[in-house]
């Protein structure tokens, strides 16, 4: 694909446009596709969804050319514990998908359009018997109900869950965030208010969540989101953008080096993808995946190239971006 000149003058040689089917519906599509580009650092992922705008999409690229273009920081572990993320699917299906790579954490999305309450109680007692009383779960209603809606549905989902971790993002607005935290035992988790705030930390200085999620691509790279977490002073769960191998390496590189780390991370979703652009995909097992940085493979970039028309969408896209990003890249 034609590179942007201003992303060839920050040292980006290559770059590819993939498009990989899903294994099941996921946060409204069912089919994945970005752009990686390769620096002098290695390979790295610029794959924003396509309702995010070109000023938010920027951050993406943001994080992108810094992972192509400077080294990782230092690790502090070499392994990341990792939830299973269980779409919204029968309870049979979570059952058997709730074993999968070995987790002890699962994450379970509810609140979907297509599931009622009740499906959503039965997609947990399943994983909850999938998994056994010692298991960490956690459900994500990304910000989908009301204030009084979640303050009632919540301990629902405690009850049938056998015990709640947290619930990430129940509700939309930060005022309603904070008020759903007095009122529920349950702790909460912010990520939309995290990651596609104009200030991440406002969460945390307004005590609106236990708990920040964070994903290196909108939040515009690595070293910003270590620089975030340190002044929020909050636990922080590390999780994906549903990217290949590429893109996850990136998350795990943050994972491993945060000083600290008491929750599994959301990392272990390449298995949304039927297939990968590295020949060992980053999977768990035993629940945990290495933080290590894979090469995509010249035979699978093929297998997965996108159609022409698709590839020129991305090619204008990281045009367009590339304008708001590379006057603030380091």
């Amino acid at each position: 694909m034609r590179i942007p000149a201003a992303l060839r003058e920050q040292g980006i040689q290559d770059a590819r446009v993939y498009s990989i089917p899903m294994t099941t519906r996921f946060r409204g599509i069912v089919s994945r596709d970005g752009v990686i580009l390769q620096g002098p650092a290695g390979w790295s992922e610029f794959s924003p969804f396509w309702d995010y705008g070109v000023e938010e999409s920027a951050a993406w690229l943001r994080s992108a050319l810094e992972d192509a273009v400077l080294p990782r920081p230092a690790a502090v572990r070499e392994d990341v514990e990792v939830n299973v993320t269980i779409p919204v699917v029968p309870p049979v299906l979570a059952h058997r998908l709730a074993a999968v790579g070995g987790a002890r954490t699962a994450k379970v999305k509810v609140a979907d359009v297509s599931s009622s309450l009740a499906e959503d109680l039965e997609r947990l007692e399943a994983v909850r018997d999938a998994l056994g009383p010692d298991a960490r779960i956690r459900v994500d209603a990304n910000a989908r109900w009301e204030r009084d809606e979640a303050i009632s549905v919540i301990p629902q989902l405690d009850r049938a869950a056998g015990g709640l971790e947290y619930v990430e993002q129940p509700v939309v607005t930060l005022e309603d965030l904070a008020a759903v935290r007095r009122a529920v035992d349950v702790p909460i988790a912010a990520d939309e208010l995290v990651r596609r705030a104009e200030d991440p930390l406002r969460v945390a200085r307004v005590e609106a969540a236990d708990v920040l999620v964070m994903k290196v691509q909108p939040l515009g790279g690595i070293r910003r989101c270590l620089d975030l977490a340190a002044d929020a002073g909050l636990p922080v769960v590390v999780s994906s953008a549903l990217e290949t191998s590429i893109g996850l390496s990136a998350g795990l590189a943050l994972a491993a080096s945060l000083p600290e780390l008491t929750h599994a991370c959301g990392l272990a979703t390449g298995v949304l993808l039927t297939g990968d652009l590295v020949e060992d995909p980053l999977r768990a097992e035993g629940g945990v995946i290495p933080a290590v940085r894979p090469e995509p493979d010249p035979a699978l970039l093929d297998a997965h190239c996108a159609p022409h028309e698709l590839t020129a969408r991305w090619e204008q896209r990281l045009e367009d971006c590339a304008a708001h990003a590379v006057d603030r890249t380091p």
